[in-house]
């Protein structure tokens, strides 16, 4: 029988589980493809994405959206959140074993699953919505139809994006588990640097980083020029893998370096937690990155670095070169299935006293990582609590009239920070429409940063350092029939869609009723787009009265309401 056709309870699905996950094992058998396609990835676990590491598998769906997406496994429905961003679309499934599965970015649910959802949805009178649905609500087999592929969300395309957590919410690699991804192709290499650690250590006569000329080898594996160094030094590379069946840039499985033979650092990527993900920008050259678009992987330890990646490090892999020596450096980066790729990176110890110095910045701000900051100029001031950055630095900040300058974006932040202004010389009217932006881009585009006001202050919590502005918001957003006009008999159509949009602080919320009754419209953000459903069954009325309300993000709004049919 299967596990999940008798009534179970609780206590012994928690004691099930909690035996499974203390066998400290990975099932190979357990789990099914989500998908009943041939898996070819366009993302790999623990990718090097912006400001974390890829927690599951981006499983492409042939360009399309639509496919089956079933259960991995027999369980139940744990969770199932929408939103307007992030994962979209999502279903949780916590098994027997343990583990929980997660499928996001769906089109839509299965009926059993969707039936489930917009109930809640129009009780609570919400698109975006989170359930924790209780153990017998909905329970699921394997291989059964759970949904269907989809683009919601954050997603860049169509595709499914799929998880295994183990109890403590933590992702594990699925490629663990048996999920077989066909791949003979060895890992590419694509830049070395050297890093003098400190003032007294150099490479090729420089104290400052230094970019080495890869050579790729007739067999697949790479060298570089020889090397002159001296001192402490630490080393990055760009790396990455990709399986037979696609030609994205994936990220690979593990980096071991050795020195003279010796085991410096072993770097896996099969699992982490989200509390550290953020940490990725310690883990590689943030500053490099952020200027070259190039993600640089340290095979050293920097300071404050808490990883959990490391499952080995000796001296935090750096390594001593003394003078007048002969060693090689190399380095084995590997995916899943073991291809593995070579780099050696001979190095001749050589003490040389006249050398070029790196550039040190200095100004009159400097941050102390482990304590309270605070920057203040007239009606601003900027706080850093304790542990915000990773290391001590000299802070470039300056303001003309309401523009912040905080630094470049170049520094990693662990934590976010405060900006807040004072704006009791505004009149109450001209209050109301202010807002914090972030100005990216060349143009500097005012980016809308959340925020709250208080009284005379308005603030914005952040993690990102740049320019900062106050602006002011004045503009309605706008709204748009797409499919429908004033008077139409809409009695053959599916679906209703209105394109709301706001080029100022962005929308915010938006409030649909047809005849006074709340109506569920979906939010696509990367179309602008509203989109109700007619087979939810709530519009019953021959004549109907639509009204839309749309606010954005300083208060401002804009009321659309038009007349229609149906039989």
């Amino acid at each position: 029988m299967n596990f999940f056709s008798m009534r179970i309870s609780l206590p012994f699905f928690l004691f099930f589980s909690a035996f499974c996950m203390a066998q400290d094992y990975y099932p190979k058998d357990y789990f099914n493809n989500p998908l009943d396609v041939t898996l070819v990835l366009s993302g790999s676990f623990a990718e090097l994405r912006s400001n974390h590491f890829h927690s599951g598998l981006d499983i492409k769906t042939q360009q399309r959206e639509g496919l089956k997406v079933y259960a991995s496994a027999d369980g139940y429905v744990s969770r199932i959140k929408i939103s307007t961003y992030g994962y979209g679309k999502a279903i949780y499934i916590t098994h027997p074993n343990g583990y929980t599965t997660v499928y996001a970015h769906l089109q839509k649910f299965s009926p059993e699953i969707e039936a489930y959802i917009k109930k809640a949805q129009y009780e609570k009178e919400s698109f975006e919505i989170e359930l924790f649905p209780n153990i017998q609500d909905l329970i699921v087999e394997k291989g059964e139809q759970i949904g269907y592929s989809g683009n919601t969300g954050s997603s860049g395309g169509p595709h499914l994006h799929f998880e295994i957590r183990d109890n403590e919410e933590r992702p594990i690699n699925p490629l663990l588990f048996g999920i077989d991804i066909k791949d003979t192709t060895i890992p590419v290499i694509k830049n070395v640097y050297a890093y003098p650690i400190d003032e007294n250590s150099h490479v090729n006569k420089s104290n400052e980083k230094q970019k080495l000329r890869l050579i790729p080898l007739a067999n697949g594996n790479y060298t570089v020029e020889n090397i002159e160094a001296f001192g402490k030094i630490g080393f990055a590379i760009e790396s990455t893998d990709r399986q037979d069946l696609a030609y994205n840039n994936n990220g690979v499985y593990n980096i071991k370096t050795f020195f003279n033979g010796n085991s410096k650092i072993d770097i896996d990527f099969k699992r982490f937690s989200f509390d550290e993900t953020r940490h990725l920008n310690q883990f590689i050259d943030y500053e490099h990155y952020q200027t070259k678009k190039e993600r640089l992987q340290k095979l050293f330890i920097d300071k404050n670095n808490p990883l959990s990646l490391y499952q080995q490090s000796d001296n935090n892999g750096y390594i001593i070169v003394e003078d007048s020596t002969s060693s090689v450096y190399k380095v084995a980066v590997k995916d899943f299935q073991n291809n593995t790729s070579w780099l050696t990176i001979n190095i001749e110890g050589k003490k040389i006293d006249d050398i070029k110095q790196k550039d040190i910045f200095e100004s009159p701000y400097f941050i102390y990582a482990d304590k309270t900051n605070e920057l203040l100029h007239n009606n601003i001031s900027v706080e850093f609590y304790p542990d915000t950055f990773y290391n001590d630095f000299y802070i470039d900040f300056s303001v003309k009239n309401d523009t912040i300058s905080l630094h470049t974006d170049i520094i990693p932040v662990k934590k976010h920070f405060k900006i807040t202004y004072n704006i009791s010389n505004f009149n109450t009217t001209d209050a109301d429409k202010l807002y914090i932006a972030r100005l990216v881009g060349y143009k500097k585009y005012p980016w809308y940063s959340s925020t709250t006001k208080e009284k005379n202050l308005i603030y914005t919590i952040t993690d990102d350092l740049g320019t900062y502005a106050l602006i002011s918001d004045t503009i309605n957003p706008t709204i748009k029939p797409l499919n429908f006009s004033d008077g139409q008999w809409l009695s053959k159509y599916r679906y209703l869609k209105i394109k709301i949009d706001d080029g100022e602080s962005g929308i915010s919320n938006y409030r649909a009723t047809v005849n006074g009754k709340w109506i569920l419209m979906e939010y696509d953000y990367k179309t602008k787009t509203l989109t109700h459903d007619f087979n939810d069954g709530i519009i019953n009325e021959t004549k109907n009265n639509l009204k839309l309300i749309v606010t954005d993000n300083v208060g401002n709004n804009s009321t659309f309401e038009i007349t229609f049919y149906r039989k």
